[in-house]
């Protein structure tokens, strides 16, 4: 979070000044002066190094730069929601919510503990609600201040967004892309996604978060990450997040290479895989549900799961020292199938196969480096379908 980015205060001066066209009628909408208001325009402009109008006869002319400023502001402004909020207010609740503390804030961010209470305490005025309370020596969000912290994070994500849009617009390479990876996406779609990317962007700067769903899905609705990647859910998460399709997977059975099965092309047989205990994720997974299906399908007993797991890493491990069967991508276990550790008992039926994808934010408006990634994706995504 950078201590550069625009003041709050100065962006919502900006969005008048856009909407209204003239510095008049921006200072008499926010009761402010006429020097005020150009002084606020001349610091954001100084801030983010970028002209954002010209002066005419007939008012303000937004430059290409404000143009692409302002939706990221509007947005901006209203997860913010009062404009009784400072930046320093903002930033300092932000960085509360996301370490726990004042003083593990204080340390990650540099600000005085006092001047983070401060601000927090002058939030809690300003918008007339109890946000945080005292649990020993550390502090808890209450309800409200969780739900607060997430607007401002997603403020802050409009923020940076929108500066480095105006970066790309003055030529400066770079921007950032935070991603989040389930299991499946690791294996190889996502990596040859970044390595095919970076050839022509090779100073974009991505970050990837591993997890389960259930573990980067709060995350993403606060808007430290873009988006993720994965199995998507049926049905759909709810009505804040959207799903889209890259390709379908379909799992195969798994086994140790000496296992008393033996390895098969065709579909597995259902009866035989019965027998034998399994290592497949906890229930709320779709590889789970999908798997549980293919067995009551037929009318049969669900095996038995020696161990509950989600890691591809672990269930590899354990394959390799147990007869136990696992379901998964050929792609997750590439390596080890070519050394001869692990081999497939079958292919697994049509209603195991899962849809692979990214989930967003709904109204998530990508930059053009992240629209970019997604293409890239959808391209890589498109000739493993064709493989």
């Amino acid at each position: 979070m950078s201590d550069k980015l625009p003041n709050l205060r100065h962006l919502d001066a900006f969005v008048k000044i856009y909407e209204l066209g003239t510095l008049v009628a921006a200072a008499k909408s926010v009761n402010i002066t006429q020097p005020a208001i150009t002084q606020g325009l001349a610091r954001l402009e100084q801030t983010i190094d970028c002209k954002l109008f010209e002066r005419q006869s007939d008012g303000m002319q937004p430059t290409d730069g404000a143009r692409l400023l302002y939706p990221r502001a509007v947005s901006a402004l209203r997860y913010v929601g009062s404009n009784r909020v400072t930046h320093t207010q903002m930033r300092a609740f932000v960085a509360i919510a996301k370490w726990g503390g004042y003083a593990p804030a204080s340390t990650a961010t540099g600000l005085a503990r006092a001047s983070l209470k401060r601000a927090v305490t002058d939030l809690q005025i300003a918008i007339d609600k109890s946000l945080v309370t005292r649990v020993g020596r550390g502090v808890q969000l209450t309800t409200v201040g969780k739900r607060v912290a997430r607007r401002f994070r997603l403020a802050m994500n409009e923020i940076e967004n929108g500066v480095e849009e105006l970066e790309g617009l003055k030529g400066v390479d770079g921007g950032h892309i935070a991603i989040g990876a389930m299991p499946l996406s690791r294996a190889r779609v996502l990596p040859s996604a970044i390595v095919e990317f970076k050839q022509t962007r090779p100073a974009a700067h991505i970050s990837v978060a591993e997890g389960s769903y259930f573990e980067l899905v709060e995350p993403l609705r606060n808007g430290e990450l873009d988006f993720v990647i994965g199995a998507l859910r049926d049905p759909p998460p709810g009505a804040d997040l959207v799903q889209s399709e890259l390709f379908e997977d379909l799992p195969v059975v798994v086994a140790r290479r000496d296992h008393p099965l033996p390895e098969r092309k065709g579909l597995v047989d259902i009866r035989k895989i019965a027998e034998y205990d399994w290592c497949i994720p906890k229930i709320g997974a779709p590889l789970r549900a999908n798997w549980e299906r293919m067995f009551s399908g037929p009318g049969l007993s669900i095996p038995n799961i020696s161990v509950e797991c989600g890691s591809v890493m672990t269930i590899r491990q354990i394959l390799m020292g147990t007869n136990c069967l696992s379901l998964l991508s050929p792609d997750q276990f590439a390596v080890e199938l070519d050394a001869g550790l692990l081999k497939i008992v079958g292919q697994a039926p049509d209603s195991t196969r899962r849809k692979i994808g990214v989930t967003h934010r709904e109204g998530w408006r990508p930059t053009p480096l992240q629209d970019s990634f997604i293409a890239t994706l959808k391209s890589v995504s498109s000739c493993s379908n064709r493989s």
